[in-house]
């Protein structure tokens, strides 16, 4: 314990309540004080031989506009979230990382064996070792690392936990080993490959950018290898609008290859053009050849493509409606991406699952009580697990009591935007 007292005692003199009131609230300082305080406590129980620990954190994120784009080099829009991960963590001389993460079994990852293993796939120890594995490839220093997470990001609620993690886990071997050299796209670039080999989820880059890169941003994905990410000054509360994500209590499991057929799907339209992704085939085309690419592929390709068409260019409008400051305008869009998720991309409900539509009814209640107000849509990847609502203030408080009476008590999470990816917690922050 004495190695952390320093540390405790910086966060109980209020040494981190500068950066604390940047990521979270000033109302919740003693909050937070708590929380990491607490988190400090566990590593010194855990590791009582450890050193001093450092202390780290990453944000849930919600996507704002472009959904299912990023994987074709698209557009989106996503925002960094005051949900977050959180770690103590230090160096070890064992050249492992053992990871202790609340509710969790405790894990140990041998850093010398840096091969895909097939049984982790779906695991944390396959986002560990994938990230070690890609920071090696890429020259950086890799190294032993004591850690201790704590999250309050909803997991399965299409807050992304795991791009937050995978972001956490760069941050603290950037920091850790490398003097925090990595800039926040590379780390997000990195996260996504450990999770597309080590995983096997083959996901797109907005997730893991927008946790990485914080604040409100716009991501044009054409080049993935060096995306152009614009932030926008916006806070919705500023027009007049709370931010809902509303937990439907859909179940995420088995939910891998529902997530995968949508890229698949779209890529194969992609294909009957000799390209790669949809964003190499003009829009025009596509639709010149629609009754081939349809005998080629299948029906729900062909809408799944027309969705990623009109998807990327509503994120680009959506991006401009912001820097201009056109709510209305932006709140319109959203609505038609919802309609466009719903109707073409198809990703309320898993096809396995017909008579089970958490999501389709919470967007029908959604609907309901907003009466032409504000808008609504599925939120992340989708399948069942959250919804997104931008909600009037004078009906939030309305709002959120009559969708709990159908989704749940504390189901409606009210969200602000934090104005920074993943990050090491000091008091020069």
């Amino acid at each position: 314990m004495e190695t952390n007292s320093s540390v405790l005692h910086t966060i109980s003199s209020g040494g981190y309540d500068t950066i604390f009131t940047r990521l979270y609230r000033a109302d919740a300082l003693e909050q937070q004080r708590t929380r990491y305080a607490r988190l400090v406590n566990t590593f010194a129980q855990v590791f009582p031989d450890g050193q001093t620990p450092r202390l780290f954190s990453a944000p849930g994120r919600t996507e704002i506009s472009g959904n299912h784009t990023d994987h074709q080099r698209g557009c989106v829009v996503a925002a960094s979230i005051h949900l977050d991960m959180i770690a103590a963590a230090a160096k070890n001389d064992c050249n492992c990382v053992r990871l202790h993460s609340e509710g969790f079994a405790f894990q140990q990852i041998d850093l010398s064996d840096l091969s895909i293993h097939p049984e982790e796939i779906n695991t944390t120890a396959a986002l560990i070792r994938g990230t070690a594995a890609i920071f090696r490839e890429k020259g950086f220093e890799i190294g032993g690392a004591d850690i201790c997470v704590s999250s309050n990001v909803l997991r399965g609620s299409g807050l992304s936990s795991s791009a937050a993690f995978e972001v956490l886990i760069g941050t603290i071997f950037s920091c850790l080993y490398n003097d925090g050299a990595l800039d926040p796209v590379l780390i997000a670039q990195i996260g996504q490959l450990a999770e597309n080999r080590y995983f096997g989820k083959p996901c797109g880059l907005m997730d893991q950018m927008a946790c990485s890169v914080g604040g409100f941003v716009s991501i044009d994905f054409y080049n993935p290898d060096r995306p152009m990410v614009n932030k926008t000054n916006f806070d919705p509360a500023a027009y007049g609008y709370s931010l809902y994500i509303v937990d439907v209590k859909g179940d995420h499991s088995d939910l891998t290859d529902e997530y995968a057929a949508i890229p698949t799907e779209m890529k194969a339209v992609a294909a009957f053009f000799e390209k790669e992704v949809l964003r190499q085939v003009p829009a025009e085309q596509f639709y010149q050849h629609l009754a081939q690419v349809r005998e080629q592929t299948s029906d729900r390709a062909v809408l799944r493509a027309h969705h990623f068409f009109t998807e990327n260019l509503r994120a680009q409008q959506a991006a401009h409606a912001l820097q201009e400051g056109d709510m209305d305008g932006f709140l319109r869009l959203c609505q038609q991406s919802g309609r466009s998720s719903f109707m073409y991309l198809q990703n309320i409900y898993p096809n396995f699952s017909p008579l089970s539509q958490p999501a389709s009814v919470a967007l029908m209640a959604a609907e309901h009580l907003l009466e032409g107000r504000g808008a609504c849509r599925i939120h992340g990847g989708g399948f069942g697990g959250t919804i997104q609502a931008f909600v009037p203030n004078d009906m939030a408080m309305h709002f959120a009591a009559e969708m709990e009476k159908i989704t749940g008590k504390d189901s409606c999470h009210l969200l602000t935007i934090r104005p920074c990816g993943g990050i090491e917690i000091t008091e020069e922050a």
